[in-house]
């Protein structure tokens, strides 16, 4: 898929440089909505560490946010990785965890074994609740904590996807359940529920000449896929101070698809 320019509106709450201080940790940077986000809490301000586990596409990324942007890579999945990576986190602290990564296997449920189902869990579910758990006190420590959750509109309507429907909608309730327990100290927990987004992982679908994208383009209110940046922007008003009384929720960011299914 070609790259799409980048034009971020020239708003009052860009130039003010919000999360300006800030530290972040966006997970599955280097590409997709994760790369647009991290882009975009760098452009509020924030210094961000992107994560991935691919170095050289990491590396491209980081280029092309500037200053603001640094390096970590390490799989989600592997506790061993993830503990050495906090420490190098711990060491500055941290304000905001996006956990943006995410695995789908689109196989009928009965074409997956019980080894598959747990690896989408354990990616999707279990990696961000064990980030979540070594971001609080980091936050704690700092006076300001942001966790912000990326699941998905199959939270909301099944298409199959069984494994990846179960994993997104248990993420919106550990969202709320963290949101209850982090609250006391400060620190607010939400979810961005992206709907059709035109990222690499869905390029299949452009170009394997069905009408899939046509038709889920016509099912949404707005009539077409969100671009990648539209996702960062709602992301960007969780980890910021305009939403110190938001949390527990899970903001459906889809262009109306689930109002007009």
């Amino acid at each position: 898929m070609a790259k799409r320019e980048r034009s971020f509106t020239s708003t009052a709450m860009v130039k003010d440089k919000p999360l300006a201080g800030k530290i972040a940790l966006v997970t599955g940077a280097a590409r997709g909505l994760g790369f647009e986000i991290a882009y975009r809490l760098a452009e509020h301000g924030a210094r961000v560490w992107l994560n991935g586990r691919d170095q050289r596409a990491l590396d491209e990324a980081a280029e092309q946010i500037g200053e603001r942007g640094r390096t970590l890579s390490f799989d989600i999945a592997d506790d061993e990785a993830t503990s050495e990576a906090f420490e190098a986190i711990g060491e500055d602290g941290l304000d905001i965890l996006v956990n943006n990564v995410g695995q789908r296997d689109r196989r009928s449920f009965d074409k997956l074994a019980r080894e598959d189902m747990a690896r989408l869990l354990d990616i999707n579910l279990v990696a961000p609740f064990d980030l979540a758990r070594r971001a609080a006190p980091l936050m704690r420590a700092r006076g300001y904590g942001r966790i912000i959750n990326i699941t998905s509109i199959a939270s909301e309507i099944a298409r199959g996807d069984a494994a990846y429907t179960a994993s997104k909608a248990a993420l919106d309730g550990v969202t709320r359940s963290l949101a209850a327990e982090l609250g006391p100290y400060g620190i607010t927990v939400n979810a961005v529920a992206p709907g059709f987004v035109l990222t690499e992982a869905n390029e299949e679908w452009f170009t394997k000449g069905d009408d899939i994208p046509t038709h889920l383009a016509r099912r949404t209110s707005l009539g077409r896929w969100a671009e990648p940046h539209e996702i960062a922007g709602p992301a960007a008003f969780l980890a910021s101070e305009a939403a110190s009384y938001v949390t527990g929720h899970t903001l459906i960011v889809d262009g109306g698809y689930v109002t007009h299914f």
